[in-house]
């Protein structure tokens, strides 16, 4: 209990209160008696719910309040000597008493209801690593189903490619019949450890020094030739595929389009024309 409220119940000035049990300290150990610090003063000042309460209790106050235990309030009525404090004393320790006694009665519901509680954590807890599950796969498993560019577009229209390539994590097929170093910025940006095959024109205009400076530091690319296709498709990890209106190294500089293709039929079928 805090000076100031038992100051109240025993009608004296807290300060005198205090004062008595300062000339008599060594009746007051700290297990009786101990002096709260300014974190606790803040932590009770913001339970209290009524703020002119707790200004005209603890605002104007120039000392930390102290606080009395059971058995602190019990010597307080050998210290104090009057009548009403020896009879507010037995008020308060037998109300002592009944709280220890509830709580031993009621000992086995509180620990029902400790663990109601630590389970609800649990499942709340459970629940919102789920959600966070669903919402990080949302958020990495997104798809563009389609996607316009139109003419000058060109940093949106680079800055959508790299983020389609960067979804691959095992393998990128691109075929396009019109690559050059352009092309390999492009797909520079993947992901480490992502193996790229492109399928392009014989007379591709990128050297054979182009590829090897690319996998001395961004293996591996590999590139081979067909001439079974017009227009231009990208294979993510064999799982998403997608129609792009526009070679790689010209992309933004007319309009063109990005395209999802959703029947995972299809990727079978331009596989096994490669």
């Amino acid at each position: 209990m805090l000076d100031s409220d038992i100051a109240i119940l025993y009608d004296v000035e807290t300060k005198k209160l205090n004062q008595a049990v300062k000339r008599n300290i060594k009746r007051f150990p700290s297990n009786y008696c101990f002096q709260l610090s300014e974190t606790e003063l803040e932590n009770l000042r913001s339970q209290i719910v009524t703020s002119s309460v707790s200004e005209n209790q603890y605002g104007g106050r120039r000392y930390l309040p102290y606080v009395f235990t059971e058995q602190g309030v019990a010597m307080l009525s050998a210290v104090l000597h009057s009548d009403r404090a020896i009879n507010v004393s037995i008020r308060i320790i037998n109300a002592f008493i009944e709280m220890r006694r509830f709580i031993i009665n009621n000992q086995a519901l509180f620990e029902k209801i400790s663990d109601i509680e630590l389970k609800q954590i649990e499942y709340q807890k459970s629940t919102d690593d789920k959600f966070e599950k669903v919402f990080k796969y949302i958020g990495e498993n997104k798809q563009v189903e389609q996607k316009i560019f139109f003419d000058g577009q060109v940093y949106d229209a680079f800055s959508m490619m790299i983020d389609l390539i960067k979804k691959a994590e095992k393998e990128i097929i691109l075929i396009d019949n019109y690559v050059d170093i352009n092309t390999l910025n492009i797909l520079s940006k993947k992901n480490e450890h992502v193996d790229v095959e492109l399928y392009t024109k014989k007379d591709t205009k990128l050297t054979i020094k182009d590829v090897n400076k690319f996998n001395l530091q961004y293996p591996k690319l590999e590139v081979k030739h067909t001439d079974k296709f017009h227009d231009r498709f990208l294979i993510i990890d064999k799982k998403y595929i997608y129609h792009i209106g526009a070679s790689l190294k010209d992309l933004g500089k007319k309009c063109f389009g990005i395209t999802l293709i959703k029947y995972d039929a299809i990727i079978g079928d331009i596989l096994s024309k490669l």
